[in-house]
């Protein structure tokens, strides 16, 4: 894509000459209020001008941002990033659509096209919607997280193989400032476990989220530190994997230990050279053992009484409590009420977006708890595969899956392929990124943030490029 057209030269032009003046007459009269004109009129600017800078400035700025809903109960716009992706997304479009300046081989990939089957059926859904202003809303968002983080980042990334790597830096330090804010507050409260749901506020709404994202960035973080570079990247990749693990560690976020363990599980795996065909036999015999004795398990979980607590082992412990701890009470009960409005309406759902609006009715007072709410201000259904069953129905959560099903596809039959060991090592970053947010998704859902949607769909665009480069190698060989 060519984002520097002779239109866009000229509105460019036009934009940097008013911001002046602008400016000028702000100062003087002292609104200044008024200074997120020219602010916006420069990013205007520099979207317009260099899409290439605007898209490394948001994914810095992605972990740093603040949801204005958050700070002021406004709209649930997250500064500086979204109103950014607003004008990337616009731009990006206009350009795909009526200048055809795009990469086909980006456009016609096969997660693309999963991607695609994805967006269509949720507006589908959204003209079925109880509360159509609301699905609409989640819809477009979902398309301006969609656009920059996978088809600009997949651009950059055929542009320059350098592009890959950078993303991780560029994203990876913010996320380190974010941590030590958050160290910093929580040390001052002990480091309790009480403390640690709230500390990164508002630079991350609570602590499920943050560590779903610091999960997700953990395999990058580990490549930076031990892959073969100067001295002074290695030191400092060390360091801020240092303090990265810390940050890990001290959000008591369970689902985040466990998705990083087994992300570790699957990493194993890739080291001891097993087959595919082995993994999944093996995943489908665990399974199947579970399913022959769930009764036996379910009976061990309703006996566990140990809560989450600042003892680390006993936190740890609680993750199979369902019986007194209150976090995975509400958490089976949130699912429950989803299973519950997918069977109301099976095909189309409820709306994307509306769950945490609607499912108030489908609580049973036995399964209620006492952080239990019919206001809806407490989250989602905690689920990335249950939420669009229960707002798109049966095809919302096939076409989520099938995007999945794509990427672990591509990532695995193009493995091999690659033309070298730093390429290979960038896939398993982006793969092993991926696979803790599948995991975390089974307990929480946050693609509609975009702290979580960027490196989700950053590595997946990472994982679609690097099979683009397999299959061109592969054909020049």
């Amino acid at each position: 894509m060519n984002f520097e057209s002779n239109i866009s030269n000229r509105v460019s032009i036009a934009i940097a000459i008013a911001i002046l003046p602008v400016v000028a007459v702000i100062v003087a009269m002292e609104w200044w209020e008024a200074l997120f004109i020219p602010v916006g009129l420069f990013a205007v600017w520099v979207t317009l001008y260099r899409i290439d800078w605007a898209m490394w400035f948001v994914v810095i700025a992605t972990p740093l941002s603040i949801s204005l809903k958050d700070l002021t109960g406004g709209a649930g716009l997250s500064i500086p990033t979204e109103p950014m992706l607003v004008l990337i997304t616009a731009l990006t479009l206009v350009k795909m659509m009526f200048f055809k300046e795009y990469d086909k081989r980006l456009v016609k990939h096969p997660i693309s096209i999963a991607i695609y089957l994805y967006l269509i059926w949720m507006f589908l859904t959204v003209i079925t919607s109880e509360l159509p202003m609301v699905s609409i809303k989640q819809w477009i968002t979902r398309v301006w997280f969609i656009v920059p983080y996978y088809f600009v980042l997949g651009h950059l990334f055929l542009k320059d193989e350098k592009n890959k790597v950078r993303f991780l830096w560029l994203f990876l330090i913010p996320l380190i400032i974010a941590c030590s804010y958050t160290i910093i507050i929580h040390s001052q409260y002990g480091f309790t476990k009480k403390t640690s749901t709230w500390v990164m506020f508002p630079l991350f709404k609570e602590h499920t989220s943050y560590g779903a994202v610091l999960a997700m960035f953990y395999p990058a973080a580990l490549y930076l530190t031990f892959r073969k570079s100067s001295w002074g990247f290695n030191a400092i990749a060390s360091f801020l994997l240092l303090l990265l693990t810390a940050a890990v560690v001290l959000s008591y976020t369970r689902a985040a230990w466990l998705s990083i363990l087994g992300a570790g599980l699957v990493y194993v795996a890739y080291v001891l050279k097993i087959s595919k065909t082995t993994v999944w036999s093996l995943a489908g015999i665990v399974v199947l053992i579970a399913a022959f004795n769930f009764s036996v398990i379910n009976s061990k979980f309703e006996k566990n009484t140990t809560d989450s607590s600042d003892d680390f082992n006993e936190h740890v412990a609680s993750v199979t409590n369902v019986s007194t701890d209150a976090s995975n009470l509400e958490r089976i009960n949130r699912w429950k009420c989803a299973l519950r409005m997918y069977q109301t309406r099976p095909v189309f759902g409820h709306g994307p977006g509306t769950y945490m609006f609607l499912y108030a009715p489908y609580q049973k007072p036995s399964e209620k708890t006492i952080i239990s709410t019919n206001a809806g201000n407490r989250g989602n259904a905690h689920s990335e595969y249950l939420s669009p069953l229960a707002e798109s129905g049966a095809l919302g959560l096939i076409t989520f899956l099938y995007i999945i099903v794509q990427i672990i596809i591509t990532a695995t039959s193009s493995y091999k392929k690659l033309p070298s060991l730093r390429a290979q090592a960038l896939l398993r970053v982006a793969f092993l990124g991926l696979i803790t947010y599948y995991l975390h998704g089974f307990l929480n859902n946050f693609l509609d943030m975009d702290k979580a949607s960027a490196p989700f769909w950053g590595f997946t665009a990472m994982i679609a490029v690097l099979s683009i480069r397999s299959d061109s190698f592969r054909k020049a060989a």
